[in-house]
């Protein structure tokens, strides 16, 4: 039987890309999966039923919206065991040319909105006196990107915050860990061909030069990744950040 069969996780931003496919791949893992977006869809209901789950819509950058999700979650699945704080929002645009409003948006959305979990989950596994919390970062909080101001620092926040978390909640047995992806195959690409005004064929190939492996990542792989860290057989590893970037940087955080 899998470690994570039996177990309860939360996995945010979850209505496509990446963040779908680490729910399948959870539940595929035996979890149940409470799979969550900033707002209730058709593809977050079909998901939800897909891998036998649960959907919990709302905005976690509304602390008291991140307090009801966990509360949902754990009371009608009964228990709450893990996180993937998958969430993301990103603009892009030169720093003295962003609005101020959107780039806090950023940041209150990426970074602040998994404080806000964070916070709202930690109850709920330390009545069961163990949890792991999966975040995902990005490869570009390690290297920063230009135009991505606000996007880079609410991912090298992030990093920081798992770093911190890890030495804080290890001793209750409550395991953080981050994944930095690198440049991977979701609707995120769309913003950075739109930034550089080519389409998106051209960006993925754009992106795909400077990568040793000569290809950018796929959901997949990043979600093999998460469930690596969400396994609760695994407990060594605490406060890291696994880079999944094909060999385009070697991390040191």
């Amino acid at each position: 039987m899998s470690s994570l069969s039996g177990r309860v996780v939360l996995v945010t931003g979850a209505a496509q890309g990446m963040g779908a496919a680490h729910a399948r791949r959870l539940a595929g893992a035996g979890a149940t999966v409470a799979v969550n977006d900033i707002r209730g869809s058709a593809a977050l209901d079909e998901l939800a039923t897909e891998i036998g789950g649960l959907a919990v819509p709302g905005d976690v950058s509304d602390p008291r919206s991140c307090a009801r999700i966990a509360d949902q979650v754990a009371g009608e699945a009964g228990r709450l065991d893990a996180l993937v704080a998958n969430h993301a929002y990103m603009t892009m645009a030169p720093l003295l040319e962003h609005d101020e409003a959107d780039w806090w948006r950023v940041i209150d959305t990426n970074l602040g909105g998994t404080f806000h979990l964070v916070q709202a989950v930690l109850p709920h596994m330390r009545r069961l006196g163990a949890g792991r919390i999966v975040v995902i970062s990005s490869e570009w909080g390690v290297t920063g990107w230009p135009e991505a101001t606000a996007y880079a620092a609410s991912k090298a926040g992030l990093i920081s915050l798992v770093k911190t978390l890890g030495r804080e909640l290890a001793p209750e047995g409550i395991i953080v860990n981050a994944v930095a992806p690198g440049v991977t195959d979701t609707p995120q690409l769309e913003v950075d061909a739109v930034a550089a005004g080519i389409t998106l064929s051209d960006m993925q190939a754009r992106y795909a030069e400077a990568i040793p492996l000569g290809r950018i990542g796929s959901v997949d792989e990043i979600a093999a990744a998460v469930q690596f860290l969400a396994d609760f057989e695994m407990s060594a590893v605490v406060g890291q950040v696994i880079s999944c970037n094909g060999g385009a940087t070697r991390t040191r955080v």
